[in-house]
Formats: structure tokens, sequence, C-alpha cells
């Protein structure tokens, strides 16, 4: 045929030609994949808690100035009523006094952390404006707010999750319970995320 050429002559060695542009190619590709899982691997690494949340450690003397200090501009306020008739207690009347911008999710003792308190800690976070004060009766229960929180919109791993704030020394990981509530809220409303995304879809 007019204007054909024999490929071995063109490249006499073609077979070898091939397979070295073929493992020069998956060399490349080896590169490249084990380059992309590193920056993965590294992003989990460097999970942080989303800097435009902040959780109190030890109780609110003046909740004026304490929101002011902070640099908030609303508060995710987690104790009941009872709260305020106890020794160094605060009132939500109070929180209202600081900031137009405030929610009240009772989630302190007896109240047991549960799903359903979760699902109101992330709808009431995703109304607020930043940057958000979030405050339990002396931490614990408002930093596993703000760290299940920060996962969860972050994408990140609840182990990294963990880790992260065992090295802040947050509040919540001296307790047990409070870093499986982290854990198993991240996962399941994750998973309830990613269905709904699929569903609609569909």
């Amino acid at each position: 045929m007019k204007g054909s050429r024999d490929i071995r002559k063109v490249y006499p060695n073609s077979l070898s030609h091939t397979s070295a542009v073929w493992n020069l190619m998956s060399g490349i590709l080896e590169k490249k994949f084990i380059f992309s899982t590193n920056i993965i691997i590294d992003n989990m690494k460097d999970f942080h808690l989303l800097k435009d949340l902040h959780f109190n450690r030890g109780l609110i003397q003046n909740p004026d100035t304490y929101l002011q200090d902070a640099g908030c501009a609303s508060w995710l306020f987690l104790i009941g009523e009872e709260f305020a008739s106890m020794e160094g207690g605060m009132s939500y009347d109070q929180v209202k006094a600081a900031t137009p911008y405030s929610l009240n999710v009772i989630s302190d003792p007896p109240r047991v952390l549960n799903l359903d308190l979760a699902k109101q800690h992330v709808e009431a976070l995703d109304a607020l404006p930043r940057p958000t004060l979030i405050s339990c009766r002396s931490g614990p229960r408002a930093s596993a707010v703000a760290y299940m929180y920060s996962g969860l919109k972050l994408g990140a791993d609840p182990d990294d999750v963990l880790a992260e704030a065992e090295k802040d020394q947050a509040p919540f990981v001296k307790f047990d319970d409070y870093k499986e509530w982290v854990r198993s809220s991240m996962e399941s409303l994750r998973t309830a995320s990613d269905l709904s995304e699929r569903s609609h879809k569909e």
C-alpha cells in the first residue's frame, strides 16, 4: 500500500521500544499514584479544628467579656436553665444579652449525648454566623461538639480527629464515652449524608 511503512524498519526494536515506553509510563503512573496517596494521607494528618470555632475550658464568669475575648460573633449554648441556679452557673438569658446570634441546644447532664443531639448541633452550627463560641458547663461537651463538627465538615477520619484532640488536650478526651460519641456521630452522620446524596442523584 502506497505510503505504508514497515514498522519493523522504522522501529527495528519496536517491541523493546514499546516495552520501555510502557515501563516508563507505568513508573510515572505509579509515582503519581503514590504522590496522590501521600497527599490524601497528609491532609488527614493535617486535620485541625476549624479556626472559626471556639469552646470554653472551664466555667464562664462573665458572658459579655468572654465572648468578646474569644473574638466570636455567635454562641451555641449547650446548657439547660437548671445550671443558672448552681454556683458558677449562667443562664441562656445572659447569652442572649451578649449576642443577638445564639442558639440553645440543651446537652448537659443528666442528658446523654446521642445521635439526635449531634444532628441538632450540626444544624445549629450550620445556621450560626462565624466565628462561633460553643460552651457547656466546663468544656468537655462543648469541645466534643467542636471536634465532631470540624471532622464532619472537613471529611476527616474519626481516628485523626481524636488524635488531634488528644494532641490539643481538648477537655473531652478525658471521657471515653465522649470520644465514642464523636466517632459514632461522625460515622453515622456521614453515612446518612452519603445515602442522601446518592438518592438525589438517582
